[in-house]
């Protein structure tokens, strides 16, 4: 096969019982695409297994568009005819997570809960639209190195927006959770459990449960609790364990109720228990809480917020270092992420500065990298999140928008604290 429409066949990248999927070249967007294949016998079949392929094909086809974020596998389009029905998805090169699921090749452990986290907020964005996957696992994983990763495969997916049956069945055995597998009506917990078990697989190299038979299997799921982490790989701290064991819970009352829980309790044993020895700066479960916390990203997405770690550069300042002098040219602004900085006019102190607040913005705002009009420095030890204005140019427009609004903000507040001061003088 040569051509798929307007696609240019490169190569076959994997085929399976119902579907091919082939890494193809958009010749509109001057991509690398990946396209999947749904066979139109498969789809038109009667019996079970075609009723199957078409629930399976028109939920992955519906989210076309809708999942845009930076660790899920982008659906560009999907296309429904008679002969031949495929899905046109992101291209990711890097293989999947299996390839860190055995004892000799597992990642570190501070990569491994990173790249748990990074799953976390993915499913969550998800659930926030009324999605759950229900088929997490290694292989629906896509790996694009260091700690990103892409979540793929939303085909078994369920919507809340859609009356369609839940199809019992779908999943892989040894990730499901008991209450997929007791074919109960699922919803995100069903995800976490399963996220838990990929988790257990990532630090270990070892599933939860080791059966001979998918019977015995499914009764130890649901009816025995497996042996912690650390019984695998003696590093791994009692902080991880308790994560997996809440993740794995088999009552639901006694699991994660949201993805939220399931995210700040890995981001604390990241920074409690696994920082020691990195040689990274700031870890990005570090830098993703600490923008959700700070006030001037409040309204930012989950993606824009992925974004502004792309575009951003985050040092840790000891006290009276010079960070902006006055008069110099500015192609660059800050945000305080800890710690306090001053503001000084020929030696005269004009502000102090706390987390959350910006300064160095009107080199953005003023788009001809304008002089500076005071000295800043830090008053204290401080983490200084830096973004040039070139970088930001070139983010989305979703993502520029927000940093307008902040500034907005910004700015309609200090005029009123100006007029606020001269009215009482």
């Amino acid at each position: 096969m040569d051509q798929i429409d307007k696609y240019t066949v490169i190569r076959m990248l994997g085929e399976g019982a119902t579907s091919e999927v082939f890494l193809c070249h958009d010749p509109f967007h001057d991509r690398e695409v990946a396209v999947k294949i749904v066979r139109g016998d498969r789809l038109r079949g009667g019996d079970d297994d075609g009723r199957v392929a078409r629930k399976l094909f028109i939920t992955e086809a519906s989210l076309a568009g809708k999942l845009d974020h930076p660790h899920i596998v982008q659906i560009y389009d999907a296309v429904v005819s008679e002969d031949m029905s495929y899905i046109v998805m992101e291209y990711v090169s890097g293989g999947t997570l299996e390839r860190f699921c055995d004892a000799k090749d597992l990642l570190p452990l501070d990569a491994a809960v990173e790249i748990v986290f990074k799953c976390t907020r993915a499913l969550d964005f998800a659930h926030r639209l009324g999605v759950t996957h229900r088929d997490i696992k290694p292989a629906n994983i896509l790996y694009l190195g260091d700690t990103d990763i892409k979540i793929s495969d939303f085909g078994a997916a369920l919507m809340t927006s859609s009356d369609q049956t839940q199809v019992a069945g779908i999943g892989s055995p040894a990730y499901m959770s008991p209450q997929q597998i007791k074919e109960h009506v699922l919803d995100h917990r069903t995800d976490i459990y399963s996220l838990g078990v990929v988790m257990y697989r990532l630090l270990t190299g070892v599933l939860p449960f080791q059966a001979s038979n998918n019977f015995s299997l499914m009764y130890q799921i649901t009816n025995v609790e497996p042996p912690p982490p650390s019984s695998h790989r003696k590093e791994i701290p009692p902080a991880l364990d308790s994560i997996v064991r809440k993740a794995m819970e088999k009552e639901l009352e006694q699991r994660y109720a949201t993805w939220d829980e399931f995210s700040y309790d890995l981001a604390e044993a990241f920074r409690n228990d696994l920082l020691s020895g990195r040689t990274q700066d700031v870890a990005d479960t570090e830098k993703f809480n600490t923008l959700r916390a700070l006030s001037f990203f409040t309204a930012f997405s989950d993606a824009e917020l992925w974004e502004v770690m792309r575009i951003s550069a985050w040092d840790n300042l000891p006290a009276n270092t010079i960070i902006m002098r006055d008069g110099e040219k500015g192609d660059f602004f800050c945000i305080l992420a800890s710690g306090e900085v001053r503001v000084t006019k020929h030696k005269k102190l004009l502000n102090v500065l706390t987390p959350g607040e910006c300064f160095g913005e009107m080199a953005y705002l003023g788009r001809s990298g304008r002089e500076r009009g005071a000295d800043v420095s830090t008053l204290s030890d401080a983490q200084v999140i830096t973004i040039s204005t070139e970088d930001l140019a070139k983010a989305s427009d979703a993502c520029r928008h927000r940093f307008d609004r902040a500034f907005l903000g910004i700015l309609v507040e200090r005029l009123n604290l100006a007029n606020a001061r001269l009215t009482s003088v």
